[in-house]
């Protein structure tokens, strides 16, 4: 008997819905379809808006929180049509939302997503399970990162210590030991794609840099990586996460006005997208038993920021997660389909060891869309 789940997820950059359709009733999941979603023009300016300090910000989040979850229901049901599947088969939707605000570290530590579960529930008449984080949260954690339990219970080895790296907006990594070698580990690394993604919009008027190509025609200003890499975030001991709190566009334009010299906008590409490989690199150094570094998110598109990448890990075996029968990019939509699995299941959907937590949960809050 199949057992479908549909996961929703929009991360850091904010480049689209992810859909994924996926089929629990194997040991190994089995993703049916995948596909991304535009936000419209007019919810994307809001949902950036809404990620700093601005007037009316209470009035734009509740318009906002509904038509993300109309975004998310409609993408949901034309992949349902696409696979000629009815609402009916669907056990549940898992889904992320879309991250507004994300404070761990604050005395009243909180993470923000918007998306309302009941117009998403109510749109499609499918039960949904959604507000990952805050169980977590409520518990010591620090709600991030939640991938790191699907990737255990998909990508683990009993013979080969791993590091699976999530290169999103954000990148953050999980350490999974070979059986017996210690507890998993994972965290927010630092900047993935953002930095990048925010400097080629702003310069080229493109959402990313396709390859990495714009980057790749210049070499890197090593003055200005080491400025960058002196965030105190990296010195940080886990468990910790991060977001565009920290590292943004007026983070970066601080750095930048200090080394006024670099003025060539492809040279700072190049520099940001060595920023996100060395602090990716300095974090997976501090495993010394892994072998093997298997990489997904977008960012294992951008073959010059994976030359980067590989340039600062030619100790390891690096190989994206095709390699492990999961396609890069489906990897976070297919983590929260099996969030909501294990919600549904109650299985413990984050780990203790990963986000600080006081103890392993079931995460997630249940809306029904049936009844």
């Amino acid at each position: 008997m199949s057992q479908l789940y549909l996961g929703l997820m929009s991360g850091t950059s904010m480049d689209g819905v992810d859909v994924a359709l996926v089929d629990f009733s194997s040991p190994h999941p089995h993703l049916l379809d995948y596909q991304t979603f535009s936000y419209p023009t007019s919810l994307l300016e809001d949902l950036h808006q809404l990620c700093t300090p601005s007037d009316n910000e209470i009035v734009v989040m509740g318009q906002a929180d509904r038509a993300v979850a109309k975004v998310f229901a409609e993408a949901s049901l034309t992949v349902l049509k696409d696979n000629y599947i009815r609402i009916d088969q669907v056990m549940a939707i898992g889904s992320h939302g879309q991250t507004i605000r994300h404070h761990p570290m604050s005395p009243h530590r909180f993470s923000m997503q918007i998306g309302d579960p009941n117009t998403l529930a109510a749109l499609t008449e499918i039960d949904v399970v959604a507000d990952f984080r805050r169980k977590d949260i409520a518990l010591g954690g620090q709600g991030a990162p939640l991938v790191s339990t699907f990737h255990h219970s998909v990508f683990s080895s009993p013979l080969h210590s791993r590091v699976v790296l999530n290169i999103g907006g954000i990148s953050n990594i999980t350490y999974l030991p070979k059986k017996g070698a210690g507890e998993i580990i994972g965290y927010d690394t630092g900047p993935g794609n953002t930095l990048m993604d925010l400097w080629c919009k702003k310069h080229t008027g493109k959402h990313y840099d396709a390859k990495g190509e714009w980057a790749a025609q210049r070499s890197f200003s090593p003055m200005l990586l080491n400025s960058l890499c002196s965030h105190s975030y990296f010195t940080l001991p886990a468990p910790k996460s991060t977001g565009r709190e920290l590292f943004n566009m007026p983070w970066l334009q601080q750095h930048l006005t200090q080394h006024s010299e670099i003025n060539d906008p492809q040279v700072i590409q190049a520099t940001l997208a060595m920023f996100t490989s060395r602090t990716i690199a300095d974090e997976i150094a501090k495993f010394p038993d892994v072998e093997q570094v298997y990489v997904c998110g977008g960012g294992a598109k951008n073959e010059f920021l994976m030359e980067c990448l590989e340039s600062h890990l030619h100790e390891y075996e690096v190989f994206t997660t095709d390699e492990l029968g999961v396609e890069p990019d489906t990897v976070e939509a297919m983590a929260f389909a099996w969030l909501a699995y294990a919600h549904i299941n109650r299985i413990d959907g984050s780990l203790a060891s990963v986000t600080g937590a006081k103890r392993n949960a079931v995460l997630g809050t249940f809306t029904p869309g049936k009844i």
